[in-house]
């Protein structure tokens, strides 16, 4: 049996947690005093556990010392160092500017979320040990919501130092997360703290009280989710209002009871029809319990034969006169544990069971991640239970069942990931069609889940059967698991995600969404039909938009709060239009958060507005000096340190170009072959290799007659003239760099490959992500790119830096200072979760972007380009762009389209890319096998252009 169900005849005994041991909440399910527990270990009581102006009575100060001193001992136990008290000197922060994830509940329970949080947001992951540390203010403007503060918390930090602290003024909470019982107590008083709250809120009252319902979910999970659950008779007077009208399942049976007298002709017959159907398959005996949350913890489990028909309608009948309203009786299988053959010789001792405890996130979209799988072994005639069994991975609990052929325990993790996101997926579902006020809150969803198994036979194929789901107790055996190689001791988990790491991340993403919605920011230009996604982004975000843009019929002017019609394309005038476009906001009376750009062309511009504004931006030089590639090169030559490693390490030697007679001082300076390029260009038009000096002349005076300025191309920079340079060519693999600045400390960097070029010509041919460098390298390729930045001066941003990877090390080719262009931001946001537009906003507005510390990327993309020049005819025909966008919806691959069909028709000597294609995968090679062969069967490969070597860099 692989359950939390014990096979003993009868059990009648209080149980204390899930299944038989209902998880009673954080502060023990009810009223009273906390248990009169011994923990083991020296630190210090002399700590500042009373909050100001929230005193507590003699119970509930119990409660805090008992937690607190239940923290002290995790953290021991851990590993990990004592609580330092900083009470006496309040925290001021930055009062509404920081995230700030709360968490109310057992500190055993959730310790594996908050060490995450330490790690991957430093001082920004608080524990409250008391409700009184907390407090409801109503929200000005949000009628029937409340902002929630907190005055005193336990804050963590990396290494897992924690601090007691006290905040003054008390931080707003932007994301809350509180562990919830029945009845009266502390869980009360957390339901009702987390009940519609503004900020975002990963659980509540009414929200566990659907997941606790055993009838309600196994009924979600075998209907919406196809996810086996045990068979199940339910009797029930008024069934769950979520129940009513639905379709019936072969394995639930629910039975609808007109009234608590006379019933018992129909419960016998119907518990004999159960007992005597092939619903139950294998299983000799079934169980019966209650399913209602207010029986959570405070109910015992009877199991009786299969056979005893009688005995099993009796106690189903003594059962139905304590219910309720919306409360049930369920009679369900109990199946034996599976029968594995042990290798060599019958397996010693007595015969085991097995529970599977799957720990589910919501991620970026709403899609479940399974991110942990622990298990427990017993024996099979007595109860395994949460708590009261030691935790062991997959691998190790199906070992010592005599199960350990990689492929078959690879095949129980793969249907123990797929039932457990399904069983999330259709949590989710359920909730998408509630009401706020039937969720706790506007802002109340369940960000993660708990999903207990048993594994069975179906088929001949051992099959993962869903018992039942929690909010905490996996979480915490999970947790558990990781503590095995507590510090200072290495071992085999060490590298792999923390189980709550997916689920941290959901926090701070959600966060970033609070602290955006509703700020004003201004957009200066508008950009091309490659950045239509920013405006649905900002309705997404509840971002309030306003447009400065020198086509007053550009398509954006429909979508914002304000369409300011501005020429933004002189820029010899930046600085006097800098000055009348602070006059025009200020005219219009606009209270702006922030102001930013993702356009080349207003980059410098914007800065220089924000300086008008006092708005926060990096410097207009610094734009300037990185939106000028000769004078990137050249300034960081002379940066030589300290400290080292100097940015002039990763500068390339280059030549600025405004006339021939430049052309012919630098073919003299600069080592050859070559690269030519235009100073402001973008999209690597105009870019070409030069082999000797009449190739350079030839390909100067070529660009002189056909770029002369914006219309001859627009959005390409020529809005700044087209003067160009020289740079000596490298030889390497080529690198993209997106990095998140915030005064000048590294937020976040995420490494792409690039495929060779078609020389001569650097057109992006073919991309990958994450990166199949070495750590070391990827390491150097931040690194450099970092420095090169800092070297110009930028320090608060979302930067783009591309480099190429040489035996020497990292060089700089140039350095974009705003998000990247083409398919970035879809890739990491795809790959990682991470919005870079958003945390662009967030810089804008003087916002620290809440970032995971060390990202994590779900799977492989690998993408090729496709031209017009070169793929007219298959994107006419056999792969039109409605036939790529179909199968970006299904998700079988990655579609981002770059311009329109009239933007694309320009000469193919300087044509930009028109889209890109790309396919997942769980590892490199599997996406690059997976795209060669869309683009085969599509017609993009050819042998004009062979994707096949385009891909040859991603091995």
């Amino acid at each position: 049996m692989l359950s939390l169900d014990p096979l003993g005849l009868y059990w009648d005994c209080p149980l204390g947690s899930k299944d038989l041991e209902e998880e009673e909440g954080p502060w023990g399910g009810g009223s009273g005093l906390p248990p009169q527990g011994y923990f083991p270990g020296s630190w210090r009581q002399d700590v500042g556990l009373d909050c100001r102006g929230s005193p507590e009575g003699a119970e509930a100060r119990a409660w805090t010392v008992y937690y607190y001193s239940l923290l002290q001992s995790c953290l021991q136990q851990a590993g990990l160092p004592e609580t330092q008290d900083r009470s006496q000197a309040p925290r001021t922060g930055r009062p509404g500017m920081e995230v700030t994830l709360c968490i109310l509940g057992s500190p055993s329970t959730f310790l594996s979320v908050l060490l995450e949080g330490g790690v991957q947001s430093p001082g920004n992951m608080l524990l409250c040990l008391s409700p009184a540390w907390l407090m409801k203010m109503p929200a000005p403007g949000q009628p029937g919501e409340a902002t929630l503060l907190v005055s005193k918390a336990v804050s963590f930090h990396p290494g897992g130092l924690t601090f007691l602290d006290d905040f003054v003024p008390p931080r707003r909470v932007t994301y809350f997360l509180a562990g919830l019982g029945p009845g009266p107590g502390r869980g009360w008083e957390a339901a009702e703290l987390a009940r519609n709250l503004t900020c975002p809120t990963g659980a509540s009252a009414e929200l566990a009280r659907l997941l606790e319902d055993r009838l309600l979910t196994r009924r979600l999970l075998a209907q919406q989710g196809g996810v086996a659950v045990p068979a199940t008779l339910a009797f029930t007077y008024t069934p769950p209002a979520l129940l009513q009208g639905g379709d019936a399942s072969p394995r639930l049976r629910l039975v609808e009871l007109s009234g608590k007298e006379g019933q018992e002709a129909l419960v016998k017959e119907e518990v004999g029809a159960f007992l005597h159907s092939e619903a139950l398959g294998d299983a000799m005996q079934v169980a019966i319990k209650v399913s209602s949350w207010r029986w959570q913890g405070r109910q015992a489990l009877r199991v009786h034969p299969r056979a005893e028909v009688g005995t099993v309608a009796d106690t189903v009948l003594v059962l139905l006169e304590k219910l309720e309203e919306e409360e049930s009786v369920l009679v369900e299988a109990v199946c034996p544990p599976v029968r594995l053959p042990f290798p060599g010789s019958p397996q010693p001792g007595p015969e085991l069971a097995v529970r599977i405890c799957a720990v589910v996130c919501r991620t970026q979209g709403d899609r479940p991640l399974l991110s942990k799988v622990v298990c427990a072994v017993g024996r099979a005639d007595h109860p395994l239970r949460h708590q009261s069994s030691l935790p062991r991975t997959l691998e190790v609990a199906l070992a010592q069942c005599g199960l350990g052929e990689a492929a078959q325990v690879a095949a129980v993790r793969r249907g123990v990931k797929t039932a457990a996101e399904a069983a999330l997926a259709a949590v989710l579902a359920l909730e998408a069609g509630l009401s706020a006020e039937q969720r706790g809150g506007r802002q109340a969803y369940t960000d993660f889940l708990g999903v207990d198994f048993m594994l069975t036979v179906a088929g001949g194929v051992l099959t993962p059967v869903a018992l039942e789901l929690n909010l905490g107790l996996c979480l915490e055996a999970c947790g558990a698991l990781e503590r095995l190689w507590a510090a200072p001791r290495p071992g085999p988990m060490a590298d792999e995600a923390a189980a709550a790491a997916p689920l941290v991340e959901t926090m701070l993403r959600r966060s970033a969404r609070s602290l955006m919605e509703g700020k004003q920011l201004l957009v200066v230009g508008g950009g091309g039909f490659s950045k239509k996604f920013v405006w649905q982004a900002a309705r997404d975000y509840g971002l309030k938009l306003h447009l400065v843009e020198s086509d007053p019929n550009h398509f954006a002017s429909q979508l914002v709060q304000t369409f300011i019609h501005f020429d933004v394309t002189e820029h010899r005038r930046d600085e006097d239009n800098a000055r009348l476009l602070a006059e025009l906001v200020r005219a219009r009376g606009l209270q702006l958060d922030g102001c930013f750009s993702y356009w080349d062309d207003c980059l410098v511009l914007t800065a220089l507005l924000c300086q008008e504004l006092g708005l926060p931006c990096s410097p207009p030089a610094a734009m300037r000096l990185a939106k000028q590639k000769s004078r990137t090169q050249l300034h960081l030559l002379c940066r030589q340190g300290p400290p080292w490693p100097s940015p002039s390490l990763h500068a390339v030697p280059c030549c600025p170009l405004e006339n021939e007679a430049d052309v012919e001082r630098a073919v003299h300076l600069v080592p050859l072959p070559g690269v030519m390029k235009l100073e402001f260009g973008a999209g690597a038009v105009g870019v070409r290799l030069v082999e000797d000096a009449p190739q350079c002349h030839e390909h100067f005076s070529r660009i002189a007659r056909d770029l002369q300025g914006e219309a001859d191309h627009p959005g390409i920079g020529l809005g700044w003239g087209n003067a160009m340079l020289l740079m000596e060519f490298i030889e390497g693999t080529e690198h993209d760099v997106d990095l998140v600045l915030f005064g000048g400390r590294l937020l976040a960097a995420f490494v792409s490959d690039n495929g060779p070029t078609r020389l001569p010509g650097f057109t992006e041919t073919a991309a990958c992500m994450p990166t199949g460098l070495a750590p070391e390298q990827e390491a150097q390729l931040v690194q450099a790119a970092f420095r090169c930045c800092l070297g110009c001066g930028l320090l608060d941003g979302v930067f783009n830096v591309e480099l190429k990877l040489t035996r020497a090390g990292p060089r700089l080719i140039e350095i974009n200072p705003r998000m990247g262009g083409f398919y970035l931001r879809d890739w990491i946001l795809e790959l990682y979760g991470v919005d870079l537009l958003l945390a662009a906003a967030m810089v804008a507005c003087g916002l620290q972007p809440a970032l995971p510390a060390h990202p994590r990327a779900r799977g492989h993309l690998v993408g090729v380009m496709c031209l017009v020049s070169q793929h007219l005819q298959v994107l006419n025909s056999t792969v039109s762009q409605e036939a790529l966008q179909a199968l970006h919806d299904r998700g079988l691959l990655r579609f981002n389209l770059f311009m329109s069909p009239e933007e694309a028709l320009v000469s193919s000597e300087y044509e930009e890319p028109y889209c890109s294609v790309a396919c997942a995968g769980s590892s490199l090679a599997e996406a690059r096998v997976r795209l060669l062969g869309l683009c085969q069967g599509l017609g993009i490969d050819g042998p004009h252009y062979p994707v096949a070597h385009f891909l040859s860099h991603f091995k």
